[in-house]
């Protein structure tokens, strides 16, 4: 066994040790001061938006009803969670050219999606492979690595990520980095081989609207500089548990050793 992954736990494991993944490392090591607005502005327009519900709560009592409260922010975030993995297995299946049923709330999403896959000529090398890194202790798994048929990127191979949430954002440079310069990709649980060189990294955002492409890295050598970013982060996000235990035991004078005070 080489390189593991669980879906259902998202854990990896790499010679059968567990090893963190590339989002769960910029997760814990890069600041999201827009988490905590967000995160109000949830509970927020769900007090405004369900009176009746939110009178139900109170009937429960305080802490009952704030338990629930203080959830609807990852309710929020789970129900996103499960229309972005429904779409990643579309898109999986469409850019290999595969028939698939897709449901009538994200039809939308498919039609916009498989009209870029067309007007780019977007031509799948690999689609869903995990990756892993020895020596900078990491792994992931990488959207897609796709070559342009047309368009400003025509001929170019590039690593790209899809995101259904309501924006993209610079982070996702980061993450696209740390799989394009991971050392190597895992077919299966059993079978390594190298990561393939790609010339760029992007993040198509795939919504109801439509789908637009945004170019992340445009060379190597920015891909390099943003994985030399990304493995600053990885250092302080695998240093969090060390942080917090700098704090020591509170200071007593009966702690003081007599003989070396004398």
């Amino acid at each position: 066994m080489t390189l593991k992954f669980s879906a259902k736990a998202h854990r990896y494991w790499l010679d059968g040790k567990p090893v963190p993944g590339v989002t769960t490392l910029l997760g814990k090591g890069l600041p999201k001061p827009a988490l905590p607005y967000w995160s109000a502005k949830s509970v927020a327009e769900y007090v405004i938006d369900n009176a009746e519900q939110v009178d139900n709560l109170r009937s429960l009592g305080r802490g009952p009803a704030v338990a629930a409260l203080k959830a609807i922010p990852w309710q929020a975030r789970d129900t996103a969670a499960v229309r972005g993995t429904d779409v990643h297995a579309l898109a999986e299946e469409l850019i290999h050219g595969r028939e698939v049923d897709v449901p009538e709330h994200l039809l939308a999403h498919v039609e916009g999606y498989t009209r870029w896959l067309d007007e780019f000529q977007v031509e799948a090398i690999h689609t869903e492979h995990p990756v892993g890194n020895r020596r900078w202790h990491y792994a992931g798994t990488f959207d897609a690595v796709i070559k342009f048929g047309r368009g400003p990127w025509a001929g170019r191979t590039v690593l790209a990520d899809w995101k259904t949430s309501s924006n993209v954002y610079g982070e996702t440079g980061l993450q696209t980095a740390a799989y394009a310069r991971s050392e190597f990709m895992a077919p299966d649980e059993q079978t390594e081989i190298p990561t393939p060189a790609v010339d760029a990294t992007g993040v198509l955002h795939i919504t109801d609207a439509g789908s637009q492409f945004y170019p992340l890295s445009a060379t190597p050598d920015d891909i390099d500089a943003a994985f030399k970013v990304f493995s600053h982060i990885a250092f302080v996000a695998n240093k969090t548990d060390w942080i917090k235990g700098l704090i020591g035991e509170p200071m007593r004078l009966e702690d003081t050793d007599t003989e070396e005070a004398a």
